[in-house]
């Protein structure tokens, strides 16, 4: 069966269909999902895509990414890909959007409106190889240091917005701590 991703302009409206490596090689503007989990120590869970991957391999990046499959919604495909590349079953949270182009391997071109979620879990991750050949879970001080020291060892649209996702999860908890108090 051959994938497709969800074509897209850039408000997200849909403009039809296209076979996954065809709009990778014509890099057309397209829907995607980023997941990222923390767990409750607050630092953030990292796979290192698997080897085998058609881009990207082995490099490390978010929790799980992909692309909606169509009339899918968003969040959807956001906790059916943690779970397929993870084995986590988690409750998560839309927290937005944005635009990325990047030059890949390959002669690959990712353009995409990424959807970002966020979760949390302490769970230990059951990997699936064919997608994830190592995870570990890394504080925001320790990631800054990682990734400065070695850049070309992650995603670029895990480079784009790890910093905001960090963000976004420390004020999501402060909001729900002053709503405990």
């Amino acid at each position: 069966m051959r994938e497709v991703v969800i074509l897209v302009n850039e408000r997200d409206v849909e403009l039809g269909t296209m076979e996954k490596m065809e709009t990778h090689l014509r890099g057309k503007l397209h829907r995607a999902i980023s997941v990222f989990i923390f767990n409750s120590n607050g630092e953030m869970l990292l796979q290192r895509r698997a080897l085998e991957k058609y881009h990207t391999a082995g490099l490390w990046s978010n929790s799980a990414c992909s692309h909606p499959r169509i009339n899918e919604k968003p969040i959807d495909s956001a906790e059916r890909r943690v779970f397929e590349e993870m084995g986590l079953n988690v409750k998560l949270k839309f927290i937005f959007k944005f635009l990325y182009k990047a030059k890949l391997d390959n002669n690959l071109i990712e353009n995409e409106l990424d959807h970002v979620f966020i979760g949390t879990s302490d769970e230990k991750p059951n990997i699936n190889a064919n997608e994830v050949c190592d995870y570990k879970y890394i504080s925001e001080y320790d990631l800054n240091l990682l990734i400065e020291k070695e850049c070309e060892s992650f995603t670029p649209w895990f480079k784009e917005c790890y910093k905001k996702v960090f963000k976004m999860f420390k004020d999501h908890n402060i909001i729900k701590s002053k709503i405990l108090i």
